[in-house]
């Protein structure tokens, strides 16, 4: 395995993974491209085409605005999010659009950006096709992408190389699966963050590995506290922001936890609100390893920075190392796209992600790591993603709540054994993936079953 880190958890813009971040990124490759190719003068019209699940649920999860961002040059990690309404909203009213910074065309929506729901591209729910036209109508590029999760994207010729997973890097300890990283560490008598540091210092510096996690940590942190400040509404099904108001209740009467521990699990529940709550207005998040699962790492690390004694930044990074080797795998041997096996792949994977590294930076052995990130997925198992209106706030943010309550129990079972277990981590990944296979494509961010068709809302598209 050669993915860094720092590729699974990166700075983006909610609020999806999949269905934002990786649209605005393909679409700014593609532009790109065509900007190195010295194609960009003779652009009089672009055309996007949203298939499958990016088509059935793209309004709601803001695929039409990431697109049209990542064609003006945009990128998820570093556009103002203050700014994109204001942005689209004058591409929108003009019905004009500025490649790259430098082309400006004419824009029309309904025609040069559309939604496919029922065509399906061959390799992945999340495919879209991006063509760029000159005066007379010609072809001058046309490209297929993929969004294959947590932001990720492949090409189509990628996609059909199988080239997809990642390059490959020679690292000091290479594995693909549970039982390899632990042979790793029997071997060597390291924990599971010594090994992935020792692996990510292949792609950079330990310095710089330091540096950067400690910056994914600050915008988690940022995003708690912008959360716990904001109040209002959520646009699309107008839901109450309620974040703010738990925050308040809190502090308030802090002491509350003398007499009910429980207390703590009331701040947790708040960290991941208030996480999924910015990322459901479009705000600055981690994906995590998705922006629909965002909230749940975060989640638990501030519940070891915040009730664990002697929590520090050392600790800070054995848990984002520790938690990134659980989520490679299950990106390898499986998928953290929910529109490929459901929720299971996003809040599951995020889920056991959690456990493992609070495990780790609980002092757990190896053994137990495994352990703890194994409870958590098992536990999630055929976790069905049906996001109401198509918009990510219901079920998904309670269900942000509720996973990282789970990932702190797993690591105290995992804790209160000696690592060993019945089912492997390989197993229940395994047993996830097939499970995802089985799923009815209703049940993989289609928004055509489940909560989403039981609580129905307004016939109109709910646009986010």
């Amino acid at each position: 395995m050669s993915t860094s880190v720092l590729d699974l958890f990166n700075i983006g813009v909610g609020p999806s993974s999949s269905h934002t971040v990786g649209p605005m990124r393909a679409a700014r490759e593609f532009m790109g491209q065509a900007e190195d190719a010295g194609l960009l003068a003779k652009v009089a019209r672009t055309e996007t085409r949203l298939f499958g699940s990016l088509g059935a649920t793209g309004r709601g999860h803001g695929s039409d605005k990431a697109v049209i961002l990542g064609l003006m040059g945009e990128n998820p990690r570093d556009v103002d999010v203050d700014a994109i309404d204001a942005t689209i909203e004058t591409v929108r009213g003009e019905k004009r659009i500025t490649l790259m910074g430098s082309q400006t065309v004419t824009f029309e929506e309904d025609t040069d950006l559309l939604l496919l729901p029922r065509e399906r591209l061959p390799f992945h729910p999340n495919g879209m096709q991006f063509a760029l036209y000159d005066a007379e109508g010609n072809e001058l590029q046309k490209a297929i992408y993929y969004s294959i999760g947590g932001g990720f994207i492949v090409s189509e010729l990628e996609a059909k190389k199988d080239k997809f997973i990642e390059p490959k890097v020679k690292q000091p300890y290479p594995f693909t699966s549970g039982a390899e990283l632990l042979a790793h560490c029997e071997k060597t008598g390291k924990r599971i963050s010594d090994i992935m540091l020792a692996n990510e210092r292949v792609f950079r510096s330990a310095d710089q590995v330091r540096a950067e996690l400690l910056e994914i940590w600050s915008v988690m942190q940022g995003c708690v506290d912008r959360g716990c400040r904001s109040e209002g509404q959520m646009p699309g099904l107008k839901i109450k922001r309620r974040a703010s108001a738990l925050y308040k209740q809190l502090s308030e009467r802090p002491e509350r936890a003398l007499t009910d521990p429980l207390t703590i699990m009331d701040w947790v529940n708040l960290y991941a609100l208030a996480v999924n709550e910015e990322n459901a207005v479009g705000g600055r998040v981690v994906t995590a390893p998705t922006n629909g699962a965002a909230g749940i790492v975060p989640a638990v690390m501030h519940y070891y920075a915040r009730f664990v004694p002697g929590a520090n930044d050392d600790g800070i990074i054995r848990f984002l190392l520790t938690a990134g080797a659980v989520g490679l795998l299950f990106k390898l041997n499986a998928s953290i796209s929910g529109a490929e096996v459901g929720c299971q792949g996003e809040v599951g994977s995020a889920c056991s992600m959690a456990a493992a590294g609070l495990t780790e930076v609980l002092g757990g052995t190896p053994e137990q790591v495994e352990n703890a990130a194994e409870i958590g997925m098992e536990h999630n198992l055929g976790l069905t993603c049906d996001p109401i209106g198509g918009l990510v706030q219901v079920p998904c943010i309670e269900r942000n709540a509720m996973a990282s309550i789970k990932a702190i129990n797993a690591a105290r079972l995992a804790l209160r054994g000696d690592g060993k277990h019945f089912v492997s981590l390989d197993k229940v990944i395994r047993t996830m993936r097939i499970t995802g296979r089985d799923m009815q494509s209703k049940y993989k961010e289609t928004a055509r079953g489940g909560l989403a068709v039981t609580v129905p809302i307004a016939a109109t598209v709910v646009d986010c």
